[in-house]
């Protein structure tokens, strides 16, 4: 993912889907240690529930 496209990401979490920029954060650090997709990771952490999950592939998809 370039970096334009991952600020729109970045960007849809916040105010598409209403994370706080903490909790994405989190997530960030956690994905260097787990080493897997950043959806994903919100998703285990409990960040994100599987109905904003298919929103959030969803966007990938289309992005």
């Amino acid at each position: 993912m370039g970096a334009t496209t991952q600020a729109r990401f970045l960007r849809f979490l916040e105010e598409d889907l209403n994370l706080s920029a903490d909790s994405i954060a989190i997530a960030l650090r956690r994905r260097e240690r787990d080493a897997g997709p950043l959806p994903m990771i919100l998703w285990k952490y409990g960040f994100v529930t599987l109905e904003q999950l298919d929103r959030i592939y969803d966007w990938l998809e289309s992005a």
